[in-house]
């Protein structure tokens, strides 16, 4: 006796997880192109202001740039119907996309500290107010970027939205940074403030990217998502009426926000199995938000071979 998830609760979570996705594809195209004409406009700036702080959040933009239209690619392959040979389809797609660009964060903020390393010795002068006006508007782009992602996509749950998301925070934090170094040179001639400020930047940048690697990794390792407790789960299970045993209890997320569950539950020989079987699918969907879930409800005359860590 087994199941594989029925009805039109899977319709529902289905209709609600298609209609995230469309929100999440909308907030990266326009985060997209509004990060895209912001890269231009700093790299030309700092080539004009021999800004370091600006060229580097232009390189920042660059990778950002890249990255968003990554997601938004791997939104639309994750998209795609299943195969007889991706009988998952392809939403991992987009965990990989994820991975992609917490690493490429990782290089971008390397080679910003690399960059700012040379500087600290021979600090060199830099048109401070044309700086701080170009960084203003990139600014403000960010906060725009970050405030349609926001809005329309799924910045906590889906860790390719997020990756994207904390892309464009970066960006916000270089433009913070490159504002604050201008008034310091400006004020004070402290050129110094340029590379200082590169630094503290790529360092934050380096922490939002080491969150998306690991989730990322995590979730590629079929890791148990962090939102449900397998203890809790089985013991939950356990609970049912007439449930002797749950054993070989797999939980797994396949992209972010849509997670599958695997178990074996051993009952009663004289207990209804269909009805035990139903109460589980319901706990497991109400309880713990979980989908796709396959149940093999067994009796004492079954005898299977358990898998084995």
């Amino acid at each position: 006796m087994g199941h594989h998830h029925h009805g039109h609760h899977h319709d529902h979570s289905h209709h609600h997880f298609d209609s995230q996705r469309e929100g999440n594809k909308k907030g990266l195209l326009i985060a997209f192109f509004v990060t895209t004409g912001i890269m231009l406009a700093e790299f030309f700036g700092g080539l004009f202001t021999n800004s370091l702080a600006l060229l580097s959040d232009a390189g920042h933009m660059l990778s950002d740039a890249s990255s968003l239209l990554l997601s938004v690619v791997a939104l639309m392959i994750a998209s795609r119907p299943p195969s007889s040979t991706k009988t998952f389809g392809f939403y991992r797609f987009e965990v990989l996309a994820a991975l992609f660009n917490g690493v490429t964060l990782f290089v971008i903020a390397g080679i910003i500290i690399f960059e700012a390393y040379g500087r600290f010795f021979d600090p060199p002068a830099v048109s401070s107010g044309a700086m701080i006006l170009i960084a203003l508007i990139g600014l403000v782009a960010n906060l725009i970027s970050a405030w349609f992602l926001m809005r329309n996509g799924d910045v906590k749950s889906n860790v390719n939205v997020r990756s994207a998301y904390l892309h464009v925070l970066g960006d916000a934090l270089g433009s913070v940074g490159a504002i604050l170094a201008g008034i310091l040179m400006l004020l004070f001639g402290w050129y110094i403030a340029d590379p200082i400020i590169s630094v503290v930047v790529a360092l934050l940048i380096l922490r939002g990217a080491w969150g998306v690697i690991i989730h990322s990794i995590h979730i590629l390792m079929e890791g148990t998502p962090s939102s449900v407790k397998q203890q809790e789960v089985m013991q939950a299970l356990e609970s049912i009426d007439g449930v002797v045993n749950v054993h070989d209890l797999h939980i797994w997320t396949i992209t972010s926000g849509l997670h599958s569950l695997t178990c074996h539950l051993l009952i009663r020989d004289e207990n209804n199995g269909q009805r035990i079987l139903q109460e589980a699918i319901h706990m497991i969907k109400e309880r713990f938000h979980i989908d796709h879930a396959t149940i093999q409800v067994e009796t004492s005359f079954i005898s299977h071979q358990e898998f084995i860590v």
